[in-house]
């Protein structure tokens, strides 16, 4: 057993269960719960991750990397959590505290009324995004996928359910325990936060919708790094295979390597299905959705516009040739866009429902909510090692061969995002 001390991260607080209201449970990941809870002394709400030791011990047990060391769970759980805790950005979370004791061990991260961006998109008329309020999610995107490029680090399961709505209508992504550091892209632009005092009048492309839009809401570190990565040239890559099915780059699936630009790939499929309600290369089972990955174009139909031609760029199966984030930033997409200023916009898209503190945590809820056993409860979700919706096995480097699939490392089929609270 693990001493919990090794998880406390030094000027994140510790947290106490004894000093969290949970409320409820409000979804299962593949590695934990996510419970919505309040942080008694701060009177801030909270989404808490809890992750059981027994879970992850099990796992542990003869999982061996592509280098013949046996893999530690462990470190995926501190490497999430010292992600977080590096985060500066309006875009991506803050690590509001450590959970460690005996029996499991977590972490707080902020909390998002908005749900996740596909909840919002099945709530629309059609199930679709017009281009303008796309062109601002894809826009807050790029700028969170940029930061974390030059953080080094690679995102490597954007989706939609990973996006959530944060309570000023902005995005924020989520769960980074797919996430790996590769050697930082150049530091072209990492974006800074803005300043207050520039003025509004200047959002040219979002201005339009400002005031109307989408329908409303309804009531370890270093040793990971250093176990994972591959030299090909000059540029530092990845060789595990991980991600979610239908949103997975070709090269992760060739087992050739990967690099930032599988992020870029992801963004693709995310503007598709935002565009179209529909990922473009879904099969009937995963073999199929792979084989589509690797050998079908994408299927734009309708007029040729920029949001469709950037699709297509970003949708280019070689690596090499698929557009970079200043051929992005600079498509015609995106023109006339201040990158500066997105952050500062006040009227986005939606703005979800506020949820009152005093009914989510009135003295009636607060009798139940004593007699949850955290501890118990995560245990008894993880009793038979919690691997039912996850793909675990040995490191490959070629997972496909002869229209064979062989051992995926971290492979998992869709399914809603813990994070969505409501």
């Amino acid at each position: 057993m693990v001493d919990a001390k090794q998880f406390n991260v030094h000027s994140v607080p510790s947290l106490k269960l004894d000093c969290l209201e949970v409320v409820t449970a409000v979804g299962r990941g593949a590695k934990g719960v996510v419970f919505l809870a309040r942080d008694k002394l701060k009177e801030e709400i909270l989404a808490l991750k809890v992750i059981s030791r027994d879970s992850i011990e099990k796992s542990n047990k003869g999982v061996k990397g592509n280098n013949g060391i046996e893999r530690n769970e462990y470190r995926r759980v501190r490497f999430e959590q010292q992600v977080l805790m590096n985060f500066n950005h309006r875009l991506l979370p803050q690590l509001r505290g450590v959970l460690t004791t005996d029996k499991v061990v977590g972490f707080a991260i902020d909390y998002c009324p908005g749900r996740d961006l596909n909840s919002l998109r099945r709530k629309q008329t059609e199930k679709m995004f017009t281009d303008d309020v796309i062109r601002f999610y894809a826009a807050e995107l790029v700028l969170a996928l940029e930061y974390l490029h030059n953080l080094g680090i690679v995102y490597r399961d954007l989706k939609p359910e990973n996006i959530m709505i944060q309570e000023n209508g902005h995005i924020m992504l989520v769960d980074f325990d797919l996430s790996t550091k590769l050697s930082p892209t150049p530091p072209n632009s990492v974006t800074q936060k803005p300043p207050d005092s520039v003025k509004r009048n200047r959002f040219f492309p979002f201005k339009r919708y400002f005031n109307s839009g989408i329908a409303p809401y309804d009531s370890s570190y270093q040793a990971l790094v250093n176990s994972e990565h591959i030299e090909s040239g000059f540029v530092n890559k990845s060789n595990s295979f991980v991600g979610t099915e239908e949103y997975v780059a070709p090269e992760v699936i060739s087992g050739k390597g990967h690099d930032f630009s599988v992020d870029w790939w992801s963004l693709g499929i995310v503007l598709h299905e935002m565009l179209y309600a529909t990922t473009p290369f879904r099969g009937s089972n995963r073999k199929e959705t792979f084989y589509r990955i690797l050998t079908k174009s994408p299927e734009l139909m309708g007029e040729p516009t920029p949001l469709r031609n950037m699709i297509r760029k970003l949708l280019e199966k070689d690596p090499k040739q698929r557009i970079t984030l200043e051929g992005i930033k600079g498509h015609d997409y995106f023109k006339g866009i201040d990158w500066e200023l997105i952050l500062l916009i006040q009227r986005p898209p939606h703005i979800p429902a506020q949820l009152v503190l005093e009914e989510g945590f009135s003295e009636e809820g607060r009798e139940g909510i004593k007699r949850i056993d955290v501890e118990l409860f995560v245990q008894g979700i993880f009793a038979n090692g919690g691997r039912r919706n996850m793909v675990k096995q040995q490191d490959t480097p070629n997972v496909y061969k002869n229209n064979t699939w062989l051992k995926p490392e971290i492979l998992r089929p869709r399914e809603p995002n813990p994070f969505s609270i409501f």
